[in-house]
């Protein structure tokens, strides 16, 4: 899927590169320059072609608002990388815990669910 235009908002987590920098400017209603800047910073990571034009994929969108949002919210760029950073954390540490739980049923998991 792509983008609901009304809202802004990202309707598929998809990662393939699909918007150039105008586009996805326009999608996470901010500057190119902004885009740049976020990219400098390693806020977000577009795709490139082969001749090295960005390509902003619904993720990076999300990504995009996601960070446009934090910025509105008062935080500067140094707080939005330690937000990400920590979401990534965050959502790394939640997977290791649902493969933990799916994992098979052993003795180690009863000891910890007898606490």
């Amino acid at each position: 899927m792509g983008i609901n235009s009304g809202q802004g908002e990202v309707m598929s987590d998809s990662r393939t590169p699909l918007y150039a920098i105008s586009v996805a400017a326009d999608l996470a209603e901010t500057s190119i320059q902004n885009l740049r800047s976020y990219e400098r910073h390693g806020l977000v990571e577009p795709g490139r072609t082969e001749g090295g034009t960005r390509r902003y994929s619904d993720h990076d969108v999300t990504q995009l608002l996601h960070i446009r949002s934090l910025l509105d919210q008062g935080l500067n760029i140094a707080g939005v990388q330690r937000v990400l950073r920590l979401e990534a954390e965050v959502a790394g540490l939640r997977a290791s815990l649902l493969r933990d739980d799916a994992g098979p049923a052993d003795s180690a998991s009863g000891a910890r669910d007898s606490r």
